[in-house]
């Protein structure tokens, strides 16, 4: 099964590499036998879904989560493998969307006339309380 990634980023299910093991926590003795645990692995230096710009941004933004161009995602939580590969597949969906999506631009703001005022105020009550710690003047 494709990953889809909103506006139109598709990865192909070939790129895509799952691999099973056992969950651990609750589930009782189902949790002992079946392989529910779900990995899900996709190269991103490899990829042929994305283009070398995307590329870029993604290998920048998800380089702590990458091994050797390799990000990976698990899905333990539920009981079912079905819906466990269904988690990683929104997992990694996510991650890719929120590392593709551009970074917003923090514009500087100018001090309120108020702010200015009470920043003005305040060292001129420092200026104050330094001035009176001063020693007389000897005249």
């Amino acid at each position: 099964m494709d990953l889809r990634i909103p506006p139109s980023l598709t990865i192909p299910a070939a790129e895509l590499s799952w691999r099973f093991s056992r969950s651990s926590g609750p589930g009782g003795q189902h949790v002992n036998t079946t392989d529910t645990r779900a990995e899900l692995m996709w190269n991103v230096a490899d990829s042929a879904a994305i283009t070398d710009e995307q590329r870029e941004i993604l290998l920048q933004r998800l380089g702590r989560r990458l091994v050797s161009g390799v990000i990976t995602v698990t899905a333990s939580e539920e009981r079912s493998q079905l819906r466990n590969r269904e988690l990683a597949l929104t997992k990694l969906a996510d991650l890719i969307a929120a590392g593709l999506a551009p970074e917003s631009i923090r514009r500087p703001s100018k001090p309120t006339r108020g702010s200015a005022r009470r920043h003005r105020a305040a060292k001129e009550q420092r200026s104050a309380t330094k001035q009176q710690r001063r020693r007389p003047a000897a005249d």
